[in-house]
């Protein structure tokens, strides 16, 4: 079992920034992709970004290469988000996820989500 705890949610105003948290425990959190997505008000959830286990590679969806970078401290068992130039359309329900398919948007681990809110 992994445990997932997303923070650092909130509201901001368009062009700002936010950096989200997600603090992992239980099963070994350093072997694991990690990734995010988010799901907006009546809109399938989509993938965000992911990276590997080692933090030598990530993805991103186009929607947010170039303003968003994710990150990883596998001592400290946790996964940052990193948002800036944000807009209103990134505003959405985000969550975190252990070795999640990107393909099929699935996951056996996801988090609780955290709520970010980006007004014009």
């Amino acid at each position: 079992q992994v445990q997932l705890v997303e923070s650092g949610g909130g509201l901001v105003q368009a062009g700002g920034s936010l950096r989200l948290s997600c603090a992992a425990s239980g099963r070994t959190f350093g072997g694991n992709v990690m990734g995010w997505f988010r799901q907006a008000p009546g809109k399938e959830r989509e993938f965000v970004a992911a990276i590997s286990w080692s933090g030598g590679s990530a993805m991103y969806a186009d929607s947010v290469k170039g303003r968003f970078t994710i990150s990883r401290d596998n001592a400290k068992n946790t996964v940052a988000l990193q948002m800036n130039s944000l807009k209103p359309e990134d505003t959405a329900v985000y969550y975190c996820a252990a070795n999640p398919n990107i393909a099929t948007l699935r996951s056996d681990y996801w988090g609780q989500g955290t709520q970010v809110t980006v007004s014009s």
